[in-house]
């Protein structure tokens, strides 16, 4: 089956742009003590730049309510899981936008860790890992 803005729900395209833009933000909180705002700017960069179907879903102008978190464990609580489901959710649907989208939020892991043009820190390191591994748990 080959995925379409139509065959996904809303909650679906919800939880993608959940997991995405969460992955992205638990980055900008793992650099707290440096500048997080570039950390953020350079994954959001790479998640906008994302093609097919899911750069369609994560292109969309959809408020996300759902990202507040007090503190980074209580953010990393909700976007873990929302990334182990979004690609349970894409396998389900197209092999392909799953494997698109596990590549494009890595990518903008990636591009969120070396924001400073330096070697990320352990901090980063260890989210990115944590990102990692929730992608891959599907």
């Amino acid at each position: 089956m080959s995925l379409t803005l139509t065959t996904l729900t809303d909650q679906d395209k919800n939880t993608l742009r959940t997991a995405a833009y969460g992955a992205v933000s638990l980055m900008a909180a793992a650099d707290a003590a440096g500048k997080p705002h570039k950390t953020a700017t350079q994954g959001t960069i790479a998640l906008t730049s994302a093609t097919g179907q899911i750069g369609h879903i994560l292109a969309a102008k959809t408020p996300l309510t759902n990202l507040k978190g007090t503190t980074t464990a209580a953010l990393a609580e909700h976007v873990l899981p929302a990334l182990t489901t979004a690609m349970q959710l894409l396998q389900r649907h197209s092999p392909a936008e799953a494997a698109n989208f596990h590549a494009t939020v890595t990518t903008a892991v990636q591009a969120a860790a070396h924001a400073h043009h330096t070697q990320p820190g352990p901090t980063l390191t260890t989210m990115a890992r944590n990102i990692t591994d929730a992608l891959d748990a599907a």
